[in-house]
């Protein structure tokens, strides 16, 4: 089985599973998809990271994959680090201006890629998708 398989595979188990728990309150915020490699948010053609926002703990990995047809990136916006955090950019850029230089040549998630990042600072990480930032923007809560 390929890892896009497992990895879809346990978002749908852990969904399945929580079916039925739990109160009446349903809430519209997406809950991650909790993997062996951490957590899952998916970019769609719809041109959204879902979920928008994640919290995660130091030392944890999430992993960005395109779940449809069209490409995206997945870049920090560097300005708004936490302070002694590490950029991140697909592509492995260390910097926001070198992510956006170089997209699309570098730093493009197609269809059924993934890239991930393990955060080891705490505080937020904004980012975004280089063609589709008007919309397209996310977080990352790392605690």
């Amino acid at each position: 089985m390929h890892r896009r398989t497992i990895l879809r595979a346990s978002g749908v188990a852990l969904v399945g599973g929580l079916a039925g728990c739990g109160g009446s309150e349903s809430t519209d915020t997406p809950t991650p998809a909790e993997t062996d490699a951490g957590t899952l948010v998916e970019m769609n053609d719809g041109l959204n990271f879902e979920p928008a926002e994640v919290t995660v703990s130091v030392g944890d990995t999430v992993t960005w994959e395109t779940v449809g047809s069209v490409a995206h990136s997945v870049t920090a916006y560097e300005d708004e680090l936490p302070e002694d955090a590490t950029y991140f950019a697909s592509g492995g850029f260390d910097s926001e201006s070198a992510a956006r230089d170089n997209y699309p040549a570098e730093g493009s998630v197609g269809a059924d890629e993934t890239y991930e990042n393990t955060f080891e600072t705490a505080g937020e990480f904004p980012y975004f998708c280089i063609p589709h930032e008007s919309g397209m923007k996310g977080t990352v809560v790392v605690e």
